[in-house]
């Protein structure tokens, strides 16, 4: 018996740049975020950084306090530029944990000839102290590709700020100062889907095989031109990715579909 549409997909909350403390922060937004994602049942949730405001304490206990509050078993937490401000690595590591970590999981489903999904998240820490600008830093690609094992068939990279430009940020100063290098880890490892945030504009890039896909703000309204307060709610289903950028103001959603090249037997054998 094939199995239900709700058990085959994968389904993946993503949201990033709460910042709790700040004067455009909206209570309203971050609940209206947590009641969909609740009601989404997701697998995974990937909460990409910049939970603070100023990297203060207060901040981070009213930004754990609503993190709690989404039901789902599995979460990857990550620091932002802002919550490095003052030393505020030290509270995001002792409220919310390590600031790279790595997370697997069986997920059943399907994908071509595997019965199952084996998914590997890694998580890694992009920030510079009390500065805005970002780098992953050598020390940890042998991280990345030893977490990244081969027997694993969907592959998720998370970190705060961005790889590539994205369009409707204006003058791109952020990117992590070893771009080049991060994407040529990632290539090697063949990763799926690089979750980031960052600067408040939803996009996905589809690059060499994989998707660049950053969320906008969830809960405040430091935002950009025409851009809502967003989050992301990604799903997987057999050989394709669905993306839905989804307002946090109106639950109005934007969705797109693409394939997973490497489900496709005509690119996996590519060479690297």
């Amino acid at each position: 018996m094939a199995m239900a549409d709700t058990e085959r997909r994968f389904t993946i909350a993503q949201l990033s740049d709460l910042h709790c403390g700040d004067l455009r922060f909206d209570p309203g937004l971050m609940e209206n975020c947590i009641r969909s994602i609740n009601e989404a049942e997701p697998d995974l949730v990937v909460v990409a950084g910049d939970l603070t405001a100023n990297g203060y304490r207060d901040e981070f206990e009213e930004a754990r306090g609503y993190i709690d509050s989404i039901l789902c078993p599995r979460k990857v937490i990550i620091a932002g530029n802002h919550d490095c401000r003052n030393v505020g690595y030290l509270h995001f590591e002792e409220l919310l944990g390590p600031r790279a970590s790595s997370m697997s999981f069986t997920h059943s489903g399907a994908c071509g000839r595997h019965l199952s999904e084996r998914v590997e998240v890694v998580a890694v820490d992009s920030n510079k102290a009390d500065l805005d600008d970002g780098e992953v830093g050598r020390h940890n690609y042998t991280f990345i590709k030893e977490e990244f094992s081969a027997e694993v068939t969907f592959k998720i990279f998370v970190l705060h700020h961005h790889l590539v430009h994205i369009p409707g940020t204006g003058r791109e100063r952020n990117i992590v100062w070893d771009a080049g290098d991060v994407l040529q880890v990632l290539r090697e490892a063949r990763v799926d889907i690089v979750l980031s945030g960052h600067k408040h504009v939803p996009y996905v890039w589809p690059l060499d095989r994989m998707y660049l896909i950053t969320s906008g703000t969830a809960s405040t309204w430091r935002t950009r031109g025409f851009t809502p307060p967003t989050f992301n709610l990604i799903e997987v289903v057999g050989e394709e990715i669905t993306v839905h950028v989804i307002s946090a103001s109106d639950g109005e959603r934007r969705t797109e579909v693409y394939p997973r090249w490497w489900c496709h037997e005509r690119f996996a054998g590519y060479g690297r």
